[in-house]
């Protein structure tokens, strides 16, 4: 779920950022790594990007001879957040299907549940369409419910993960239903 990572990175300041304060530099150099690291989203390793938590080194910077930036590599700590299957975990119902609902888990979107793999519920057509079983537990929009994940896929072009998970299992299915 949550990975605490240690990277090394290369940042660029423009040369019109540069000072000769040293703190000046300093700041221009954090604030460049956080808009690098908000930019690049997600990795396939690593999963999506949520912080830096340490600075721990600024190396010496070089400079570009054809522009006049200078390149400083970095080492920093991170924490990310990368789904994995077989995990457990709960999200919320933000859209409902006639074969399965889609749910968000932090920064996941795409989420799949399918009908088929909550054997217990049937699909309620209407304006408000939600799935119940016979013991009129109830997976609307907004419901938090507990799955476990059976598959897991990066898509590089929009550095996002996608999932199918399944409620098969003790202890499995809606949470709560949050009132809207």
């Amino acid at each position: 779920m949550y990975l605490k990572s240690h990277l090394s990175w290369n940042v660029v300041i423009h040369a019109e950022n540069l000072d000769a304060k040293g703190l000046m530099l300093q700041k221009a150099i954090i604030i460049r790594l956080l808009d690098d690291f908000a930019a690049k989203k997600a990795t396939k390793a690593l999963g999506y990007y949520l912080a830096v938590t340490t600075l721990d080194k600024v190396g010496e910077g070089k400079v570009r001879e054809n522009t006049g930036d200078v390149l400083f590599p970095v080492e920093f700590n991170c924490i990310s957040f990368k789904i994995f299957r077989g995990e457990i975990l709960e999200g919320v119902v933000h859209k409902i299907l006639k074969h399965g609902v889609f749910l968000r888990c932090g920064p996941i979107e795409h989420i799949y549940l399918s009908h088929q793999k909550m054997s217990d519920y049937r699909y309620v057509p209407g304006e408000n369409p939600i799935f119940m079983n016979d013991k009129m537990s109830k997976i609307e929009k907004e419901t938090v419910v507990r799955f476990i994940v059976i598959g897991e896929k990066y898509v590089e072009a929009e550095k996002e993960f996608q999932a199918v998970v399944s409620l098969e299992g003790d202890y499995l299915g809606p949470v709560s239903q949050n009132s809207v």
